[in-house]
């Protein structure tokens, strides 16, 4: 990126985010129940613990005991001020209501439902490598900077956007710590999960992972618009500087046309803000595992070149990195408007 580039970017710092909603999972304690387990994540009712019954029977053990070391499935919260999103068939009526997601960080974990432009959108989430996998890893000042950290960071900040228009949205890669950062360099640690499950280091276990993740809660989803998006920061030659840049699904005329609206939509600002820069970003087929295993039309997202020191300005300051998540989530927006002139 230019130096300019980055007078673009900080335009676009304050821009709208949105609505989230997310399937929530948590492990019980030592001798802890089922009513002790739900009151202590904040689903005390009689409603939560049938409902809880139902998303974990198979996990369950004799007489519907909890077994330690189990991730089980949290039902969604309800009737408070805080917690988890609600279901699109009633995001509209949400509109000024605050709820709240840990996974952003303390800072920015409560979140107020700004519109209902993304209302019956479905979208899962899913940031690059993780766990004992950090992927490609850049240097700057004598610090490294790791793909999978910079990557989770920016769909985070997209997550958040996206709910707060009205959308559902599954974040498939978590870390319960980390949160939606500011920081320049962001320390790297291996507690990712594949919402709650331990990553394999293997790549393709790994990968069909996230896809059977996503298959899974795509199946019980009742949304005719579904869109998942893998977030990575690329690597090359440290001199290569790059655009931001898509593939899309070789089958998919779904997936080529999210591809191009998304990078459309930075053209576009390009040219708004810095007539005569350009943007050379690409949108190309390719048949990539996740692309051709995962149910939703999917797209794959390169955020730059993590060696290339103007790319690097991309990541390393959060202003730039809440910036992507701005114009990923507008792209997302612009598709869905398309989608529903054409499926009224």
């Amino acid at each position: 990126m230019r130096g300019v580039d980055l007078l673009v970017f900080f335009l676009f710092v304050c821009l709208s985010v949105s609505l989230y909603a997310q399937e929530n999972t948590a492990k019980p304690r030592k001798g802890e129940g089922i009513h002790a387990f739900l009151k202590r994540n904040g689903r005390d009712s009689k409603e939560h613990y049938q409902q809880f019954i139902e998303l974990n029977k198979k996990k369950l053990g004799k007489n519907n005991s909890l077994q330690l070391g189990v991730t089980y499935q949290l039902p969604a919260l309800s009737g408070s001020k805080t917690g988890a999103a609600p279901s699109t068939s009633t995001a509209s009526t949400q509109i000024g209501k605050t709820y709240r997601e840990p996974l952003f960080g303390k800072k920015l974990e409560e979140y107020t439902i700004e519109s209902d432009r993304l209302k019956g959108a479905c979208f899962y989430l899913v940031s690059g490598h993780g766990g004992p996998d950090c992927g490609a890893i850049g240097k700057v000042d004598g610090k490294e900077l790791h793909e999978d950290e910079y990557a989770y960071d920016i769909m985070l900040r997209l997550a958040r956007n996206l709910m707060m228009e009205g959308a559902t949205v599954h974040i498939i890669i978590q870390d319960a710590k980390d949160g939606i950062r500011d920081d320049k360099y962001l320390a790297n640690s291996k507690r990712e999960t594949c919402m709650g499950d331990p990553i394999p280091l293997n790549q393709k276990q790994r990968l069909q992972q996230r896809c059977d993740k996503i298959n899974a809660l795509s199946k019980k989803s009742n949304a005719k618009y579904e869109r998942a998006i893998f977030i990575h920061l690329d690597s090359r030659s440290k001199k290569q500087q790059v655009d931001v840049f898509f593939y899309y699904a070789e089958k998919s005329a779904a997936s080529k046309k999210l591809a191009n609206t998304l990078r459309n939509t930075f053209d576009e600002h390009y040219k708004k803000h810095q007539p005569g820069r350009g943007f050379t970003g690409t949108v190309t087929s390719r048949s990539l595992y996740v692309l051709n295993n995962a149910k939703p039309v999917s797209v794959y997202a390169e955020l730059g070149n993590i060696q290339n020191s103007f790319d690097q300005r991309r990541f390393l300051m959060s202003s730039n990195r809440q910036a992507l998540a701005n114009w990923l989530a507008r792209g997302f927006i612009k598709d869905y408007e398309d989608y529903k002139k054409q499926n009224p």
